[in-house]
């Protein structure tokens, strides 16, 4: 029976970690729904941007307060949870701070100093973070999109990080008293919660079993609560801390604005122009394969799967909402609302595919069911979201792909663009005169 922590622990490691890596191959499998793209060109320029942007947080700089806040609570959760390794071995041997062997003394000592100031940071950036979503009023963290599942979620993740910060001050605390009194050999440096939370439990004169259950209790409640945290990431907009990765390796590193073309139709195009080809003659053996099955995007499928990618990478945060144009002049577009519909949209169809064994025809489409045609016309295509991005997603990328199904599957384009589009075909210009006036403006002066 003196065992029993120990098995508990492991059985908890074990199924802690199963159940990440499940929701994991989850996600890989709903993003290989959409088609390939070769995004593997340029590798040193990938690697930078990676290293620049999802490491070191360049493009949160564009707002320095918030951008310093979230390198509080970023780099601190992220090296704070280095010492999973010393729970882990702890956890699984029973011993208690093993890392203070292998570090030796001072560097021990020097770590977990560090540890508790970087503990600090996080929890005043949580604070302000919770303060400034809930109370300040931050327009682009107030819109009724947020409303419901998305606004909690982000409150939560705050409260669990805060949560679990108090747990480690409080198991520190417990750790320093008891090893002044000696109970525990002298391992560590705690500034922090020898300044708050030793007081504290030195008011009530605690005895030594006591704190010795608080210790543990503490160490249980971070350890627990890390492995919560991390599934809860399959659920919450902070997948993102995995994902922007990723995001970042394969983000579109051609000029904004550049919209790709089909072959398929630059082939057509080109045929049509030589005068010596034969329009009746068969395509040549290979070449009905570079034709699409369907042009544009009218569901998850059609999309890539950086695009998909991109869906669950989002963070929610807005920015490239409250820079776009559209919205800013009230129209109905909200590029955030468009990647938070495509995750949706993506989570519904793994959902029926889990149920089912493979996709079985729901008779729905994120075109229409959840993004409407109206949101669609109302972008200007003028990438300030895509810029806007501190992890460099792309949601015109999909309004381009539905706008180019409706126009080029189901020629539903506004009247004014078949206006125009009619010109250019008779015209040779998108205005609605003869090609023989086109010169004219020249003879007025």
């Amino acid at each position: 029976m003196q065992y029993i922590d120990n098995i508990i622990f492991l059985i908890l490691l074990v199924a802690g970690f199963g159940l990440f890596a499940k929701s994991l191959l989850k996600i890989y499998r709903n993003i290989r729904l959409g088609h390939e793209i070769n995004r593997n060109d340029r590798k040193g320029e990938r690697w930078g941007t990676m290293a620049r942007v999802a490491m070191g947080q360049s493009k949160m700089t564009a707002r320095p307060v918030a951008g310093v806040l979230h390198l509080f609570v970023y780099v601190g959760f992220v090296i704070i949870n280095i010492e999973l390794i010393e729970i882990v071995v702890d956890g699984i041997f029973g011993t208690h701070r093993f890392l203070s062997g292998i570090l030796g003394h001072t560097f021990y000592n020097f770590f977990t100093a560090t540890l508790e100031v970087l503990a600090l940071l996080v929890v005043i950036g949580v604070v302000i973070f919770f303060i400034r979503r809930n109370f300040y009023g931050v327009k682009r963290l107030t819109m009724k999109e947020l409303f419901g599942w998305p606004k909690n979620d982000a409150n939560w993740i705050l409260i669990i990080e805060f949560a679990l910060m108090m747990a480690f001050f409080m198991m520190n605390a417990s750790d320093f008293i008891l090893q002044a009194r000696g109970v525990f050999p002298e391992h560590g440096s705690f500034p922090i919660s020898e300044m708050t939370f030793v007081p504290f439990l030195e008011i009530f004169n605690f005895d030594s079993g006591f704190l010795m259950f608080t210790e543990k209790g503490a160490w249980w409640f971070h350890f627990v609560g890390i492995l919560f945290f991390m599934n809860y990431l399959y659920y919450s907009k902070h997948l993102h801390i995995i994902l922007a990765f990723p995001s970042t390796w394969y983000a579109n590193l051609d000029k904004k604005g550049k919209f790709n073309n089909l072959d398929s139709v630059t082939k057509e195009i080109k045929l049509m122009m030589d005068p010596n080809a034969d329009p009746y003659a068969a395509p040549a053996e290979g070449t009905e394969a570079d034709v699409p099955s369907k042009f544009g995007a009218e569901d998850i499928f059609d999309l890539n799967q950086v695009q998909l990618l991109n869906a669950y990478s989002c963070t929610e945060c807005g920015r490239c909402t409250s820079v776009c144009p559209a919205n800013i002049t009230g129209k109905k577009l909200s590029p955030r609302l468009i990647l938070m519909k495509t995750r949706d949209r993506l989570e519904e169809v793994g959902r029926n595919i889990d149920a089912n064994g493979k996709f079985v025809d729901d008779g729905k489409k994120l075109l229409n069911d959840y993004i409407t045609k109206e949101e669609l016309w109302a972008c200007t295509t003028c990438n300030a979201c895509t810029e806007a991005c501190p992890v460099l997603l792309d949601p015109l990328s999909i309004i381009f792909e539905m706008r180019r199904f409706l126009v080029m599957e189901q020629s539903a384009a506004p009247q004014e663009l078949n206006l125009m589009m009619t010109n250019v075909e008779n015209n040779a210009a998108p205005w609605q005169y003869n090609q023989a006036d086109r010169l004219n403006w020249a003879s007025e002066n």
